[in-house]
């Protein structure tokens, strides 16, 4: 078997994209989707009927103002999401727009409308997970989603703070940017790092280890890889989100892929530690690099939503 196959032996994989085509090529059991992959995916042919429509609805409205846009993009993402849940067994993960990240009442009533959208199309919410930026008010309001059985993916997760909260908030799953924390040590340091010693894999393993040895329920899903070295190195992890190409270079590999996590026997170097809000924004700032990768994270998609909305709105 190819390493694609065999990753799917020990791995649930998931497809980091909107691409409809990639999705029917690799079969992976989920799909993620953000501002910046709806910006991509907008411009393939497969989706223009859809966005032509979704513009037109736009310039019906009285006034294109931010609310209207704003739900234009809504619309978009769970068009999107439903064409890919008929493609897949598992879930597509939906992105509250990443303004509201710093607002827990106002990510809560997003999610409630995208939620609302997809059970209006005949999608049960077990299907979708809402996505939310790991910031405090994030994961306060995924706490409080959880409990009216709103599922949610904590993104833009980078620091071990973070992860810890997420666990503790009850979340279904967080998504770890492997390749964005190897990008800043990179940059940082001058230094190139090898797939055994890359930071952003590293970061994943602790999370991982620290999760089965308090037996915490969410799950663990490495994201955002540079390369097929970083995902080899995380092969047993719970999931894994891999862009189209990353997932044809593993289809292309015959060679053989070892298991690297393993439930059995698992020890944490962590003690098991409860974070209130200053405990978590206190070691959250302490450490510098997902200080800043989350910051830049959000701007970026952020950047993005604002580009889809001024691809809307120029109809």
């Amino acid at each position: 078997m190819n390493k694609l196959d065999q990753l799917k032996q020990m791995t649930d994989v998931v497809a980091d994209t909107g691409d409809i085509e990639a999705i029917a090529k690799y079969k992976p059991k989920d799909a993620t989707t953000n501002p910046s992959l709806l910006l991509k995916a907008v411009q393939l042919p497969a989706y223009k009927r859809l966005f032509d429509d979704i513009r037109q609805w736009a310039a019906a409205q009285t006034d294109s103002n931010n609310e209207v846009l704003a739900q234009s993009c809504d619309r978009l993402a769970v068009e999107i999401g439903t064409g890919i849940l008929k493609m897949i067994p598992g879930r597509v993960s939906s992105e509250v727009d990443a303004r509201l990240s710093f607002d827990t009442a106002a990510t809560i009533a997003r999610a409630h409308h995208l939620i609302a959208m997809y059970e209006e199309r005949g999608i049960a919410r077990d299907r979708v997970l809402i996505k939310i930026a790991s910031t405090w008010e994030g994961i306060e309001a995924a706490c409080q989603l959880e409990q009216e059985s709103i599922q949610c993916n904590l993104t833009l997760l980078f620091g071990f703070a973070q992860a810890r909260a997420c666990a503790d908030a009850g979340v279904f799953l967080i998504s770890p940017f492997v390749g964005r924390i190897l990008d800043w040590h990179r940059f940082k340091s001058g230094q190139e790092f090898s797939a055994e010693n890359d930071p952003g894999v590293q970061s994943v393993k602790r999370i991982y280890r620290y999760y089965k040895a308090n037996n915490y329920n969410t799950v663990v899903m490495g994201a955002s890889f540079r390369n097929t070295g970083e995902i080899e190195q995380l092969a047993g992890c719970d999931r894994l989100t891999i862009s189209p190409a990353l997932l044809e270079s593993l289809a292309s590999d015959e060679g053989e892929l070892v298991r690297a996590l393993h439930t059995d026997g698992v020890q944490s170097e962590d003690k098991k530690q409860v974070l209130d809000e200053s405990a978590f924004r206190l070691d959250h700032n302490d450490d510098a690099m997902a200080t800043e990768k989350l910051a830049d994270g959000i701007r970026q998609f952020a950047a993005d939503q604002v580009k889809l909305e001024q691809l809307i709105k120029a109809s």
